[in-house]
């Protein structure tokens, strides 16, 4: 069960700011809509609920099963790494959820006190150990106020799931998409632009 999400709330005035931070670098409607390879992008971060896997589940969905594969073939597993707000978080109690889902995945999953977007120093310092920098770094997640405001705040590109396995009928994923509408209209666009991620 996720509990109240500080991170995303306090990180809420750089929005208000700079309503930009929320825009993808690109939108696809699912994962498996995914265009493999992608150039210039050497690590990924995926999120985990209704992007690879069903909420409140710990395996892939099925359906996804051939880009989950396809993805895992074309980089090394350390290169991928999961961050949810549920499995690796303090709400996942001795880790059990992380550790099922990297037994059912083969990717590894951040193991974070704060949730995102404002776990994202952990995330680069991940990827520096790899020699992998900020700006070849993708951010996969259906949240723009989490998944992609994150990987604007990195410095890294993103891809925004918009339907996922379902499409959620919650109240903040319902403004997020009434947000991203209204935003591409009045003509703001994604802080990392990239033609080659289209």
């Amino acid at each position: 069960m996720q509990l109240f999400n500080l991170s995303a709330t306090l990180n809420f005035s750089k929005i208000l700011y700079n309503p930009s931070l929320v825009l993808p670098t690109v939108t696809i409607s699912s994962f498996d809509q995914l265009k493999l390879p992608i150039n210039g992008i050497k690590g990924i971060v995926l999120d985990k609920d209704n992007c690879i896997s069903k909420d409140h589940d710990d395996k892939i969905w099925p359906s996804y099963s051939a880009k989950w594969s396809q993805l895992t073939s074309l980089y090394p597993k350390e290169n991928l790494l999961i961050v949810s707000n549920s499995a690796g978080t303090n709400d996942d109690l001795n880790h059990k959820q992380a550790k099922t889902l990297e037994k059912n995945t083969g990717v590894s999953v951040l193991i974070h006190s704060t949730k995102k977007p404002g776990c994202y120093n952990e995330i680069l310092t991940y990827f520096e150990k790899l020699g992998v920098k900020n700006n070849e770094i993708l951010v996969i997640g259906d949240r723009l106020f989490t998944d992609i405001l994150m990987a604007n705040l990195m410095g890294s590109y993103s891809c925004w799931i918009n339907e996922g396995i379902e499409i959620s009928e919650k109240v903040l994923p319902k403004i997020e998409r009434d947000m991203y509408g209204r935003l591409k209209n009045w003509g703001y666009k994604s802080p990392m632009e990239n033609q080659d991620l289209e």
